[in-house]
């Protein structure tokens, strides 16, 4: 099973089926999410919503409660009465909790809490798990902290920690890996440079919050015109070279190869 719906997933509450179709239309896919934007009271109505809701199955995800809570166990009963089947679940702390979801369902593990990160090299190797994602709020919070970022800006140690375990262990089970959500909506100079950093770190999408976000994400994750050319221009020259070989005064090996194919895929 392989993850590649585009660059910017956009999240959206469950209890407002109002906002499902423009975000489907807004963003490359929709995470319509019945955990922590949805009140507790509000949970049974926003299920209900799910149900009655006509998407197109292959760009919506669902993030489901924590496994193991009551809200998870009806969501799963929700979900049963859909045909959406790529399922985020939250607080995803074990690959034994996976074992809810029948082999029809594609799941994303969002590790976001320090038990979660501890075991991102298992989960990771579920064999249902088509992509991983961090998240820094309540990893910070399982911890005891109070803020995952410097007064700066940037994120503390530990979420960056954080951030490259999940990315590392996603990558070698051959899964895709989704970066966080930048919760400062009108800091769109900070989600930019995140979003490029993700892109050239190998994360293949970045969760959003906001539709403002989804073009700075999109434009962030493709390659500029530059870089394609040389991508196209570099792999024409390797199929008449053997190992390694100097193109436009560098040195060129199989790892820099793998650079430009990758290029050329964000590209497409």
């Amino acid at each position: 099973m392989t993850f590649d719906l585009g660059p910017a997933l956009l999240f959206c509450p469950a209890d407002r089926p109002e906002r499902f179709r423009g975000a489907l239309e807004k963003a490359d896919a929709v995470i319509i999410d019945l955990e922590d934007a949805v009140l507790p009271e509000a949970k049974a109505r926003a299920r209900q919503h799910l149900i009655d809701a006509d998407l197109d199955r292959e760009r919506v995800i669902v993030r489901v409660n924590a496994p193991g809570s009551d809200a998870f166990t009806a969501d799963l009963a929700a979900l049963a009465q859909t045909d959406l089947r790529t399922v985020m679940v939250a607080k995803t702390e074990t690959a034994a909790s996976l074992a809810a979801f029948d082999e029809t369902f594609s799941l994303i593990a969002l590790c976001e809490t320090a038990k979660g990160v501890h075991a991102a090299d298992r989960i990771a190797a579920h064999p249902q798990v088509v992509a991983m994602m961090w998240g820094a709020e309540d990893l910070v919070a399982s911890l005891g902290g109070t803020s995952s970022r410097t007064p700066k800006g940037g994120y503390r140690d530990v979420a960056r920690y954080a951030r490259s375990r999940v990315l590392l262990e996603a990558g070698a089970q051959g899964k895709g890996a989704v970066d966080a959500v930048h919760v400062d909506i009108d800091d769109v100079a900070g989600l930019e440079s995140e979003a490029v950093d993700a892109a050239a770190s190998g994360f293949i999408a970045t969760a959003c919050i906001h539709p403002s976000q989804v073009a700075v994400i999109r434009d962030a994750y493709a390659p500029d015109e530059a870089s394609v050319e040389w991508a196209h221009a570099v792999l024409a020259a390797a199929e008449s070279e053997r190992g390694v070989f100097r193109f436009r005064g560098r040195m060129i090996d199989e790892p820099v190869l793998r650079h430009a194919r990758s290029v050329l895929g964000r590209a497409r």
